[in-house]
This record gives structure tokens, sequence and C-alpha cells, in this order.
């Protein structure tokens, strides 16, 4: 299969370099030298260039800020058998417009960043398939993602940005909470240190999916919630009180038993 990737990201690469052993893969970038380290695949900086390969699927892997926009872009350049195919975090916009492409999709979500993964052993980590996908996209992507061991789970477009939500939104906000009240630290504890990774990790990912997980329409109701715990929280310790902080991290404790 000839595959275009556009975007030489962290998981465009990744894709490149996943998928290029056994497909015929380019990857396009405006700018030439984001391609230097593209390795075993072809490398695009036209247009023209994906027209005359006539890519039988076209992978989205830029920023959610610019995913949209891209595919209007490169549309016109695509013949009309081509799959459109996006990894976006958050799927706003985007089943309005697979309606109005005219072309057949795919789209995924995996649930994991080259920055944080072991690569190496993907086992532990999640992919999502949305269910309206095309029949031949979501075969295609679940043998790639069964093939790195990730767990996958099929979720409709909706289903999958209120779980995006709940499982990205709640950890975003606490950590930058965390680093909102944040003060140099001349003796940190083993807790502050390994939420300081965390923190570090976050915030040097891209400030254009940061924003887009949070402006996710579902986000605020995550984050009431957050708000609902730490006012009830900060009631109890105000009060003193031991039975209700006992019955609060029980509760907790609760919450995390059954977590993968």
């Amino acid at each position: 299969m000839k595959v275009v990737i556009l975007g030489a990201g962290k998981m465009g690469m990744f894709l490149a370099d996943t998928l290029c052993m056994d497909h015929d893969v380019a990857v396009y970038a405006r700018h030439p030298e984001k391609l230097r380290y593209c390795l075993n695949t072809r490398r695009f900086t036209t247009m023209d260039e994906i027209k005359d390969f006539d890519p039988d699927l076209l992978i989205n892997a830029v920023t959610i800020k610019n995913t949209l926009s891209a595919f209007k872009q490169v549309l016109p350049y695509l013949g009309q058998k081509c799959m459109l195919s996006d990894i976006a975090s958050v799927k706003t916009g985007l089943p309005e417009f697979y309606k109005e492409a005219g072309h057949p999709f795919v789209s995924t979500h995996p649930m994991f960043g080259p920055t944080f993964a072991n690569l190496s052993d993907l086992s532990r980590n999640y992919t999502v398939i949305i269910k309206e996908s095309d029949p031949f996209g979501k075969a295609f992507f679940r043998e790639v993602y069964a093939g790195l061991k990730l767990n996958i789970y099929d979720y409709t477009f909706e289903e999958h940005d209120e779980t995006i939500a709940y499982s990205l939104s709640i950890p975003f906000v606490s950590t930058l909470a965390f680093t909102g009240v944040m003060k140099p630290q001349d003796a940190p504890g083993t807790t502050f240190k390994k939420h300081m990774s965390i923190a570090r990790g976050l915030l040097g990912e891209d400030d254009y999916l940061l924003t887009e997980i949070l402006f996710n329409p579902h986000s605020p109701k995550q984050i009431d919630l957050i708000c609902d715990k730490l006012h009830q929280l900060s009631n109890i310790i105000k009060e003193h009180n031991t039975e209700k902080l006992l019955d609060y991290i029980n509760e907790c404790r609760a919450n995390i038993k059954d977590q993968v």
C-alpha cells in the first residue's frame, strides 16, 4: 500500500517507522529540515509530489490545531480512492469534515506519546479505533496496532471525546494546578519529584495539544468534578475531621483498586 503521512513530528515519525517495512511510505513536511532523519521513506515537501505518488492512504499527523486545514489543503491532490485518516486526540469537527470530503476514512487515536511511552514495549498502552470508520481502514489499523501489542478499543466519535475528557483532562488539570502553585524546593520528597517528572513531560508537549485537550467540549464537566472534590477535601481538612478524611481516603482507594 502507498501511504503518505502528513507531518514529521514525533507521532508521524513513529508511524512512518512502523509502516515503512511493509508499505511504500512517504512523509510530507513543508520544511525540508524536518525530514532530515526520515529513514526508509520517501520525503515530500510539495503537494504535487503527493499527487504524483497517488497514495492509497493519507494519515494526517499534524498538530491538532492544523488537522482540518491540512486535510483541506491536500484534498485537491488526492485520487478519489485515497482513504483519509487522522490520529487526533480530540475529534471535534472531524465527523462533519469526513461527511463532506467524499473519501473513505478511518479515524484512530494512539493513546500514548513517544515522549512518555516505552516504544519497545507498548503492551500496557491503548489505542482507539472509531466505529464510524470504513471497514477496510479499521481492519488495516487493527492489524497495525495489534502488531504493536497495543490494547485496542472501539468507540464512536462522541464516546471517544467523552473518554478523553476524563482520561486526559483530569490529569492535565491536576498537573497544571500543581505547577501553578509551585515554589522552589531545596529538599523535595519522593512524591514531589514524581509529580515534577510528570509535570515536566506534560509541559514539554505541544501547546496546541494541551489547548485542544482542555478545550474538549466535555472537559468542563470533568473539571467541575475536580473542583467539587477539592472543596470537599478542603472542608474536611479545615474541620480536622479524621473520620471523614479516612472515609475520603478509602473512597479514593476503592476508585483505584480496579484501574489498570
